[in-house]
């Protein structure tokens, strides 16, 4: 088997390779996929990230009311200062 032979041979066996890792890596990442068609994973496999991905979403919800309220800018500012000290 000459030089080029051996190389055409490992570039065509690494190619496979990636070829399969791709798609598998595709289906797991289907299958990871919430219900309603996000890419966010359905459940972090880390206890800490869980927690504080809990710990973000409460954050959010605190923001989504101080901004959809129709309060002044001053009520707000007190607000948040509230929600620091808890």
């Amino acid at each position: 088997m000459s030089f080029w032979t051996a190389m055409v041979v490992i570039v065509a066996i690494w190619g496979f390779v990636q070829i399969v890792t791709s798609r598998r890596d595709q289906r797991r990442w289907k299958r990871r996929r919430s219900a309603d068609g996000d890419a966010i994973a359905a459940s972090p496999p880390d206890p800490e990230a869980r927690r504080e991905i809990e710990e973000l979403r409460e954050r959010i919800k605190v923001l989504e009311q101080i901004t959809v309220d129709g309060r002044e800018a001053k009520a707000i500012a007190d607000e948040i200062e509230r929600l620091r000290d808890k």
